[in-house]
């Protein structure tokens, strides 16, 4: 309870040295706008420093586990000692700090202005012998391989792209056939292949209901992430968020533009409600707008704190589960996470992601705002212009919205509980009930 009248009393006292208009980053976050609202969104945790990197991947695998595999380009070989399966909470709590956040306000009444009062919400064998051609005729060599948890791990090597699909398929691995396109840019670059699939024995006995994310260290000095074998099982748009942490700021793509989310604007009231509807809405229309081919920024954060914390900071145990092997809980904080959201396909991201990391400790979270008005009598002269002031922003903000969504602004306006002169609840002004043509909105 201190702790949480602390933070409350140091909120307000920022919030209270600047003028209403302008108020940042107070306020009370009331929902989020996490990985759950996409119904296919992969989750990668990349923690990089120098040339060190350490990458955790989530599998959202659907179907029977004895028919997943997973193959991912790596730079360099691996081996089990550098390997680690995780418990996927830690992909939860990363998502659930960084994730889109709604706050709210509420005004207070202004014949009597007192300090603002807020309202908190809590809201078996690694790869079967046999084939009809042997790995040396393939041009395929097995580097190492290995168990770890519930996953059957193979690093491979391969000279032509044919020849890794081939030996792919007749070592069990259910990849659709065809991959040799995608395959061949990694061969010719002379990267390895991680390779895993689930030891069945190993998953009944450990009972677990979801398969859990692979997390991998090496040392490279090229940063980058592979995309295009995702790109192997669907021709749709995909959804990827990835968590980027550093240890001197944010993340930057190097070979695609990288777009902040449109933030930082005040919504009606009744998108609380439908705040899932919103973000999706408007992350689909800004994602159309910017051609398709960007990433969009949707938190850039010190993670010793938060303001306003959908979730409380990682834990420094979290911290290193999360792959940031540099942490030292005794000395200064310096872990910056930077979440890039990229919807993506083959058309538009031919290429794979390469990062930087960057010297850039600016402060950046997608953050959306209701301004609740004061529905009390109003008895005085500056009442009556709060309310004038007040209708005029309930239509900016369904402007706002209808911009951001593409929603028809007429049933933006029905939804919307104006405040009359009277300082009483009125309903939608009938000359905005009926349907115009676009020139008259």
């Amino acid at each position: 309870m201190k702790k949480i009248l602390l933070i409350i009393t140091i909120c307000l006292t920022v919030c209270l040295s600047f003028p209403q208009q302008v108020w940042a980053f107070c306020g009370f976050y009331v929902a989020k706008a996490d990985t759950k609202l996409y119904n296919r969104a992969s989750q990668v945790i990349i923690a990089r420093k120098g040339d060190r990197t350490v990458l955790t991947m989530a599998n959202d695998y659907e179907g029977d586990v004895k028919d997943f595999a997973v193959v991912v380009p790596i730079p360099v070989s691996v081996t089990k000692e550098q390997v680690n399966v995780l418990n996927p909470k830690i992909l939860e709590r990363l998502d659930a700090f960084s994730a889109p956040r709604l706050v709210e306000y509420y005004d207070y009444d202004p014949c009597a202005p007192p300090l603002p009062v807020y309202k908190t919400q809590e809201a078996p064998g690694v790869a079967r012998e046999g084939g009809a051609r042997s790995d040396q005729a393939l041009g395929v060599t097995v580097e190492s391989k290995f168990t770890v948890g519930e996953y059957d791990i193979v690093i491979l090597s391969a000279k032509e792209s044919q020849g890794l699909e081939t030996w792919l398929i007749q070592n069990g691995y259910k990849i659709p056939r065809g991959a040799k396109e995608l395959l061949s840019p990694y061969i010719r670059q002379r990267m390895k292949f991680f390779v895993a699939k689930v030891n069945l024995e190993e998953y009944e006995k450990g009972g677990y209901v979801n398969l859990r994310p692979i997390q991998v260290a090496y040392e490279y000095p090229k940063f980058m992430l592979p995309i295009r074998l995702g790109m192997i099982n669907s021709k749709k748009e995909q959804d990827l968020i990835i968590y980027l942490l550093s240890d001197t700021g944010q993340t930057e793509l190097t070979n695609y533009r990288t777009v902040k989310i449109p933030s930082n604007v005040d919504v009606p009231e009744f998108v609380e409600k439908q705040f899932g509807d919103f973000y999706k809405a408007m992350f689909t229309r800004s994602y159309e707008r910017e051609g398709k081919r960007v990433a969009f920024l949707e938190y850039a954060w010190n993670m010793s704190w938060c303001d306003p914390c959908a979730a409380d900071p990682l834990t420094p145990d979290e911290l290193r589960q999360a792959g940031v092997f540099w942490y030292d809980p005794n000395g200064p904080s310096d872990v910056f996470i930077t979440r890039l959201h990229v919807r993506y396909d083959r058309a538009h991201f031919p290429e794979d992601l390469r990062f930087q990391n960057t010297p850039n400790q600016e402060l950046f979270q997608g953050r959306y705002v209701i301004r609740h008005p004061f529905r009390g009598t109003i008895s005085c002269q500056a009442g009556k212009e709060y309310l004038r002031r007040t209708r005029q922003r309930q239509e900016r903000e369904a402007q706002t919205l209808a911009n951001l969504t593409g929603w028809d602004i007429n049933k933006i306006r029905q939804q919307i509980d104006f405040v009359n002169v009277h300082g009483q609840v009125e309903d939608t002004p009938w000359w905005w009930r009926k349907e115009r043509p676009e020139r008259n909105r």
